[in-house]
């Protein structure tokens, strides 16, 4: 008996050793006894109140760093009650995963109000098709391939993304093939059929007189360039992309326009962030207006340079309280009859308001100088000088204006307007309105030669910025040229496949060009008030938000307030310069394309355009 227990003793007494080895090995492999031993001795000489919470401190600085375990996709509801995409992220944080954020992405599909039900219904089916799809890739296979990245390394992740879509841009591709071969082998080919005879020319008017307009035909319009296509579920990379910024900005307790800025200057943090200039939208008189005016989807105030973001916001809520009472209160103003910018004679009526998606007021008006001279004298009674303390823009919208069967735009309901009569027409209201500094989408992208032409009349006095009318953003950067139209900026979105890595080498392409950039929220915006954060780090010279009105719009001026506070706080706010517009001809023109642009033009300054306007 006592030389069994005195044997089960020893092996007992070997295996304690034994794991006594083993411990030791890997404690001295972890350098756990020296860095042990560092903390100890510290935190005597420190004695900190609170013993524990400060060795909890220590060793969590000497924890691995977080690691991606997690992305969860999930289908919620826009601020129109449409459906988007969410993504969360999960990392391993001391041994133990743990939610870290959750962002949002808006779906790039525009709002259509008083469309076609079968258009509604088709778009609705699309919408929903790419949201369950991008949901299926996060939870299938975006997750899978994050697993164990570090989210500080947005490079790497972005890399991985963009593999994987490019992966899915290929499957789809051959997928389009093989249903192509196979439509083919089933279906005759038909016999080509003979092109229809072009249609006689315009029969002349009574009365017209020979000459020069008589011998002048008018040219085609160009026809719509095919619809760039959009990869179903391709917003799952940007809603990843733009989580794992997030998620690294809350990792290191910074806010992500700060982790946006690093991105944007190589990791050397910039000693002044300066907040973008507003672009805020007060009233809307588009296509989708009651009114015959269709040619101003948004008039926008933009508040002078000097203000602060709370200063402006509260002028134009001002403002817009006036408008409010305008509409409640006053007859409509009596519109004028000049030739070209009426839609004919009418019975004046009752100006009516509605709040569209765009957050702001939706008014029938029905000529072009109507909500310009509404704002005009709201302004003036409160003192306000147009073109000093606020200037205008107008988001022209003109690929909702086309009726592609008069090869027109359609200004205002029953007028219409060829290419070159748009052209006349801003050069006029610009001379008319000098407190217009900008025009958004005034043409298609298609009217280049009117681009052109307009960009020579205004350039020097007004920016011409493409929105819908310029191409993708990984259309752009594949190309490396912005300057298919002439214009002056263009308006960044995030939407679809577009990564944190993409923005930033697309704003700096367009700073490289002489180019300013807008960042843009879309139609149909959600509550997520992160792309306030993108502009501000990228460094943008504009934010389009919207209107001041609906709770998704209204939380992004409120990001936006949050953050010049603190930059104030932390003495790092930067300086907003006056409007200026560096007018290219065309040899600089190419030469900024090119990388070339040896001295910059001498820019004009937008409150000498107006004195020289009112001198004129």
């Amino acid at each position: 008996m006592g030389e069994e227990g005195g044997g089960r003793s020893c092996g007992t007494t070997r295996d304690l050793q034994k794991l006594k080895q083993q411990a030791m090995e890997y404690y001295r492999e972890n350098d756990v006894p020296r860095r042990l031993e560092e903390l100890l001795n510290s935190t005597f000489y420190l004695q900190p109140a609170d013993v524990y919470g400060h060795l909890a401190n220590c060793f969590s600085k000497l924890a691995k760093p977080p690691t991606i375990c997690k992305v969860v996709g999930k289908n919620v509801l826009d601020g129109l009650g449409l459906p988007t995409l969410q993504v969360e992220i999960f990392c391993t944080i001391q041994n133990f995963p743990k939610n870290i954020c959750s962002v949002v992405i808006s779906t790039h599909f525009e709002v259509h109000e008083n469309a076609l039900p079968e258009l509604v219904e088709a778009e609705e089916l699309e919408r929903s098709d790419a949201v369950s799809t991008a949901v299926r890739w996060v939870n299938e296979t975006i997750t899978e391939e994050l697993q164990g990245l570090t989210p500080s390394n947005q490079a790497e992740v972005d890399q991985v993304l963009r593999t994987f879509f490019e992966s899915k841009v290929q499957e789809d591709k051959e997928r389009k093939e093989l249903e192509k071969s196979l439509k083919d082998s089933t279906v005759p080919t038909p016999s080509p059929l003979t092109p229809p005879p072009p249609p006689p020319p315009p029969a002349k008017k009574k009365g017209q007189k020979q000459g020069r307009k008589d011998t002048l035909t008018e040219k085609p319009i160009v026809p719509p360039e095919p619809v760039e296509p959009i990869l179903c579920g391709s917003m799952a990379i940007g809603a990843v992309s733009l989580a794992v910024a997030k998620t690294s900005a809350v990792l290191g307790n910074n806010p992500l326009y700060l982790n946006i800025a690093l991105l944007k200057h190589h990791q050397d943090q910039p000693a002044k962030l300066t907040i973008p200039l507003l672009m805020v939208s007060l009233v809307s008189c588009g296509k989708s207006s009651p009114g015959k005016l269709n040619l101003m989807k948004e008039v926008i105030c933009i508040p002078h340079p000097g203000l602060t973001a709370k200063q402006g916001v509260d002028m134009l809520l001002e403002i817009q309280k006036h408008i409010n009472k305008t509409i409640e209160m006053s007859p409509p103003p009596k519109p004028e009859t000049k030739k070209g910018h009426n839609g004919g004679k009418r019975g004046q009526q009752q100006i009516t308001g509605k709040m569209s998606h765009l957050g702001c007021l939706t008014i029938n008006y029905d000529t072009i100088e109507q909500p310009l001279l509404l704002i005009q004298g709201i302004c003036a009674n409160l003192g306000l000088e147009m073109g000093t303390n606020l200037h205008l823009a107008i988001n022209c919208a003109a690929h909702e204006l086309m009726d592609y069967s008069k090869g027109k735009y359609e200004v205002m309901m029953g007028t219409y307007k060829n290419a070159a009569e748009m052209v006349d027409l801003y050069v006029e209201l610009i001379n008319k309105f000098p407190s217009i500094i900008a025009l958004i989408d005034p043409f298609r992208k298609e009217d280049s030669e009117q681009w052109d032409s307009t960009y020579n009349a205004l350039g020097s006095k007004c920016y011409l910025i493409a929105g819908t009318a310029s191409k993708s953003i990984s259309k752009l950067l594949e190309d490396g040229n912005i300057g298919i139209l002439r214009c002056s900026g263009l308006i960044v979105k995030h939407t679809n496949q577009t990564t944190m890595s993409d923005l930033v080498e697309m704003t700096n392409l367009i700073d490289s060009k002489k180019h300013i950039a807008v960042f843009g929220s879309a139609e149909g915006e959600s509550s997520d008030d992160s792309l306030v954060d993108l502009a501000v780090g990228l460094g943008v010279r504009f934010i389009k938000l919207g209107g001041l009105s609906r709770g998704e719009r209204v939380t992004k001026y409120n990001r936006l307030f949050t953050i010049e506070e603190e930059l104030v706080q932390n003495g790092t706010l930067g300086f907003s310069e006056e409007h200026t517009f560096f007018y290219l001809n065309e040899e600089a023109e190419k030469a900024a394309m090119a990388g070339e642009l040896p001295e910059p033009p001498e820019p004009i300054f937008a409150t000498e355009v107006v004195e020289q306007s009112a001198k004129t």
